[in-house]
């Protein structure tokens, strides 16, 4: 089974894109980010004339995940248990912002996540990136515990560059999100709780990234950063025969900023 995960940045504005490279790739299973629509607004229709089954949550022209499948979707599930939600007016009740969605792919739980960006230090979105990771990771550790057996898989956008040769100029980044402490600290909580990143075992070094800013041509200067991830289950992680992040994908006119990144797993 081949499984994908892509920040397509607006589904519609690249369903023919995302369809065409569903179809060159083989691809089973693909959990996409930032699909910036609702629910009613998704393409639905496109995926199934390929036999894709796509389970979606969308809440305005911000944010949006979701999982397309032609191996089975079952036991769809809107945000983990305990996600907690935001809203830049601290008088305001948070709201729970469509940046997690799950399924049941052929035997694999998959959580198609968008961890929010966290914008500066300083600021409030940052806190509450720190407070999403740390529920998922707490909902993680419980998935675990329940069933040590099960095949989950956390995959998408998530906004960390974990060490320094994830970026292409760690001192750019001082004193900036993606690559302080607290949030390093936040993606090795995972690594620690018993997921592993099963990508970076068959796409070692440095320079190797997912995502490139449009802006600065930061593309073909090779100025990007690497913030996509699938972190595995001890029972996925075992399955993972290939991985690759297709940087080709990223090229072209009306490419996304992010390009794929894709398992293959054995029986």
């Amino acid at each position: 089974m081949r499984i994908a995960t892509w920040n397509v940045n607006s589904v519609r504005a690249r369903t023919d894109r995302i369809l065409d490279w569903l179809q060159r790739t083989d691809t089973d299973v693909l959990a996409m980010q930032e699909t910036k629509c609702k629910d009613e607004q998704f393409p639905y229709e496109r995926f199934r004339e390929l036999g894709y089954e796509v389970a979606h949550v969308g809440i305005s022209q911000w944010n949006g995940v979701a999982i397309a499948s032609r191996v089975g979707l079952t036991d769809i599930r809107i945000g983990f248990e305990d996600q907690p939600g935001f809203h830049k007016d601290p008088e305001v009740a948070p709201v729970e912002e469509a940046r997690a969605i799950g399924a049941m792919c052929n035997g694999v739980r998959i959580w198609s996540l968008y961890v929010p960006n966290g914008r500066e230090l300083a600021d409030p979105h940052y806190t509450y990136k720190l407070e999403w990771l740390a529920k998922l990771r707490s909902d993680a550790v419980r998935w675990l515990e329940e069933n040590p057996a099960e095949q989950i898989a956390l995959v998408g956008d998530w906004n960390i560059a974990p060490t320094d040769d994830d970026v292409w100029d760690p001192a750019l980044f001082e004193g900036r999100t993606h690559t302080s402490a607290p949030e390093r600290a936040a993606f090795q909580s995972f690594l620690d709780s018993g997921f592993a990143d099963v990508v970076r075992p068959h796409t070692p070094g440095p320079g190797v990234y997912t995502y490139w800013d449009y802006t600065q041509l930061r593309f073909p200067k090779k100025q990007g950063m690497r913030i996509d991830f699938i972190l595995g289950s001890p029972a996925f992680a075992g399955r993972v025969d290939k991985a690759e992040i297709d940087r080709n994908e990223r090229k072209g006119k009306g490419a996304s900023d992010h390009a794929p990144v894709i398992v293959d797993l054995g029986i």
